[in-house]
């Protein structure tokens, strides 16, 4: 019965090819009513939990300092903080089901073969950032003491929660998001931009450009999280080169 259902809801669904602007504007209105709602739940959870998260998020700070306390000086610091935790974690707990809502919405307009490349290239974005920002929160806590020793002994570290998660989640979203620098190659190969011989020939520039822009979008400027992102990214960049030739095959 459920899967006379389906074939039902498949056959009254249009194609992409008939569907007029508003059918496709009413469509994405209700994918992102979803996506809302998911944001929306995954939010009051992650307030629920906040005492948990706030801990997980301290924890290279603690493992650097004996005092890891974060110091607040407003009385609406807290609730700030809290709302602030709420929103990242929902975002993090929801991405799965905005994941969901695009692919739903971008799969009908797809051809056999690119539904072929689509599948696995968003499963390893998936990973890469997940991979990439547990680099960056194994990094931390020597970023942490880089930072909190090259002022010299007179200082004393006061942290500021706000100004802590900030730097917490900026440094996790330039991981991730750098991390993505196969699947990008890997695309550009595939769509015929550049081949995998010219990137070999590059490979000298590429290793100079790639440490310059690991020291420039690394949010804490420490020397060791610039060498955790720039070590993988000339990993990626000689990975990227091997499965480009695979796949022209």
């Amino acid at each position: 019965m459920a899967l006379r259902l389906k074939a039902v809801a498949r056959r009254s669904r249009p194609s992409p090819q008939s569907m007029t602007l508003v059918e496709h504007l009413t469509e994405l209105r209700q994918r992102v009513v979803v996506a809302a709602v998911a944001f929306a739940a995954a939010g009051v959870v992650c307030f629920v939990l906040y005492p948990h998260i706030l801990s997980f998020l301290k924890a290279p700070y603690c493992h650097v300092a004996r005092n890891c306390t974060l110091y607040v000086t407003g009385p609406l610091d807290g609730l700030s903080l809290r709302v602030e935790i709420a929103a990242y974690g929902g975002l993090v707990l929801a991405s799965p089901v905005f994941l969901w809502e695009l692919w739903r919405f971008v799969t009908p307009g797809l051809l056999s073969h690119e539904k072929r490349y689509a599948i696995p290239f968003v499963v390893s974005s998936v990973a890469l950032f997940c991979a990439g920002g547990a680099v960056a929160y194994l990094t931390f806590p020597h970023a942490l003491s880089f930072l909190g020793s090259v002022g010299g002994p007179s200082l004393r570290q006061i942290y500021n929660p706000d100004r802590y998660l900030t730097l917490v989640v900026a440094l996790i979203a330039v991981f991730g998001f750098t991390f993505e620098f196969p699947v990008v190659l890997v695309s550009l190969q595939l769509a015929g931009v550049v081949s995998p011989a010219r990137l070999a020939a590059w490979r000298r520039w590429a290793i100079v450009l790639l440490v310059v822009v690991a020291a420039v979008i690394t949010p804490s400027g420490d020397p060791f999280s610039m060498l955790a992102l720039a070590v993988p990214l000339y990993g990626f960049y000689e990975l990227s080169i091997l499965l480009g030739k695979l796949l022209r095959r």
